[in-house]
């Protein structure tokens, strides 16, 4: 390999580097690479740390504050680098976030479950800040790893930290969603942004037996998992492995829900009513919790919208995707056994959303890992413990 590592000598950094291996997201033979590729050589200047608990994001400048420049990039926190596609200007935080280093343990984790081997070749989907082809490229070689980005100011970027740090994979400017067929077939393809429908060309150009590990989930929430696939004859198969959240592929991006276009000017009360004895808190979970990714699964083109309590009660929205205009809320109170239910259009949303809760239920409440996605040329299936038994999503 033709990489230098970066020597790093920061108490910060090797707590980091000791948390991963203790908490089991970074595996002891990734450590000589995280050890070497360190990510503040790959950061802009300019960053926003993204606080989970709050979901916000605060400016920090290297120039101006360096100690808290180096404390966030040393902690196990995703950093936003990019608002609003590149449009955005200023300090403050933008409207969307577009591109940003992963928290260090998302990254090895994902790494991790490439089953990696030195000499095996790899696409990179989603650059970034090149962080996770560095990292490829110390491990298994220059000339073995092509990392593909659709913004071609963050490709730009990213190659020339990559090669500043001895660093030289290809550096592609692309959409990732088409893959890369330079090169022949390659042992491994990972993604590094969330996606809703996994990309033939991805398979067409994995080899037989080689792996896609991709951020995958549906438009039901961000409840995001990642999957392993195994390509074999055109198909690729496996296990989910751990919730994540990802930004997700520019490609794969649907519009914004917007509730007006759904309900009328004046409210619910042309709706079908009804009750149900669903309990806000089983149902009402984090955004890393199997039940909204269950869901995501068994009710087609729907999206949840979970509003913030207020008075005692919350109002939970689901909003048909696509042509049709149907949706539903169902309004939660404290203190009440059952909550009421609206639904309007061809389509009873609440109805399939609690009978797939129902069904959730009486799975014993699998989580990610019980599930599984095959693709096919005829489109993507999803599955519980045993691929035979799946159905079409």
């Amino acid at each position: 390999m033709t990489t230098k590592p970066v020597q790093v000598e920061r108490p910060g950094r090797k707590e980091l580097g000791r948390l991963l291996l203790e908490t089991n997201s970074m595996s002891s033979d990734w450590a000589p690479t995280f050890a070497a590729v360190d990510r503040t050589v790959l950061l802009p200047d300019l960053v926003w740390p993204f606080d989970v608990e709050t979901g916000t994001s605060m400016p920090v400048n290297k120039t101006r504050d360096p100690d808290a420049w180096y404390t966030a990039a040393d902690s196990n926190i995703p950093i936003v680098t990019q608002w609003d596609d590149g449009q955005h200007t200023g300090t403050n935080p933008g409207k969307v976030s577009t591109s940003s280093s992963s928290a260090p343990s998302v990254v090895y984790s994902l790494l991790g479950d490439l089953d990696m081997d030195e000499g095996m070749t790899v696409l990179d989907v989603g650059t970034g800040t090149g962080e996770t082809a560095g990292a490829l490229t110390h491990r298994t070689g220059a000339h073995n790893v092509v990392t593909i980005e659709v913004d071609r100011a963050v490709s730009h970027h990213a190659r020339e930290r990559l090669c500043a740090a001895g660093l030289y994979p290809e550096v592609v400017i692309g959409d990732g969603f088409k893959g890369h067929k330079g090169g022949g077939l390659r042992d491994r393809t990972l993604a590094t942004c969330g996606l809703r429908e996994i990309p033939g060309a991805w398979i067409e150009q994995t080899r037989q037996g080689g792996l896609i590990v991709t951020p995958w989930g549906t438009h039901y929430s961000n409840a995001d998992a990642v999957a392993r696939l195994v390509v074999r004859d055109g198909h690729a198969s496996g296990h989910f492995t751990r919730p994540v959240q990802f930004m997700k592929m520019r490609a794969q991006r649907l519009p914004r829900i917007i509730a007006s276009d759904y309900v009328p000017a004046d409210g619910v009360g042309s709706a079908d009513t009804s009750t149900t004895d669903v309990i806000e808190e089983e149902f009402v979970t984090g955004p890393y919790t199997a039940g909204p990714f269950a869901l995501g699964l068994r009710v087609p083109q729907c999206t949840q919208a979970v509003a913030d309590k207020r008075e005692g009660a919350r109002p939970v929205w689901f909003y048909e995707r696509g042509s049709g205009r149907s949706w539903a809320c169902v309004m939660f109170r404290d203190g009440e056994r059952q909550a009421r239910v609206w639904q309007s259009g061809p389509r009873r949303l609440w109805d399939e959303v609690e009978t797939a809760y129902r069904w959730w239920e009486e799975q014993g409440r699998p989580t990610h890992d019980r599930f599984g996605l095959t693709i096919t040329p005829e489109g993507q299936r999803a599955w519980l413990d045993d691929p035979a038994d799946s159905w079409p999503l």
